[in-house]
């Protein structure tokens, strides 16, 4: 494989940024504002998906026709830059795979789910905007993941073919977009997620970015 791939494509929640308890925390204060009680679980059965979607989905399911999907996205969205201004940081051991990626030349892009803004906010944060080849997000795409869009976007803007190209991600949904994009996949899924048997379909499943690392150094050796 060290002889095909090209380029590297990180998810961003969760694989870039430890922000998934901030995405928790952010959705669950933004619906009590509208007097709908989420649970963390709740907040983890949509992992993975853009955040207009996630709103659809328990406005639909608590019957709020009143409530503006828009009004209620554009709460949560300024609750997590808040949060993410206050304490975001990076996954541990991301620093060190991206100046190996850079060390061997590989092109770094980013494909996320989350909106443009919060996609220029974390990288602002975590000092990466000048970083990347290529950063994308899926918010004004007809489909977000698990369809393959943002990747194949991703990877035309990288000048990479698909297959030339492996993802990491931490979600389901993320791995069968990149899957679908015909992209080797490495998920690295967190704790509460590990078990999912989904994550099969992955060509790597690995506990944390340093193991990443580890299998990078003989990938690219």
């Amino acid at each position: 494989m060290q002889n095909t791939i090209k380029a590297v494509i990180f998810d961003m929640d969760g694989v870039l940024i430890e922000s998934e308890h901030l995405w928790r925390r952010a959705m669950i204060l933004g619906f009590r504002e509208f007097d709908m009680i989420l649970s963390e679980d709740d907040c983890r059965k949509t992992m993975g998906l853009r955040i207009g979607e996630v709103i659809d989905q328990w406005l639909l399911h608590f019957k709020k026709q009143t409530v503006s999907s828009k009004e209620l996205e554009n709460r949560i969205i300024a609750l997590l830059l808040e949060l993410i201004e206050e304490s975001g940081t990076f996954i541990q051991g991301i620093p060190a795979l991206l100046a190996f990626c850079r060390e061997k030349k590989l092109k770094i892009g980013l494909a996320t789910s989350s909106s443009v803004l919060l996609m220029n906010a974390v990288l602002k944060k975590l000092d990466l905007l000048n970083e990347l080849d290529a950063a994308l997000s899926a918010e004004f795409m007809p489909y977000g993941k698990p369809h393959p869009e943002v990747f194949l976007l991703c990877a035309e803007k990288l000048e990479i073919p698909p297959q030339q190209c492996l993802v990491i991600e931490d979600s389901i949904n993320g791995v069968i977009a990149a899957k679908a994009a015909q992209m080797k996949v490495i998920a690295v899924p967190d704790d509460e997620h590990v078990t999912i048997a989904g994550f099969a379909v992955a060509d790597y499943k690995l506990l944390n970015m340093q193991e990443v690392l580890a299998l990078f150094k003989t990938l690219f050796s």
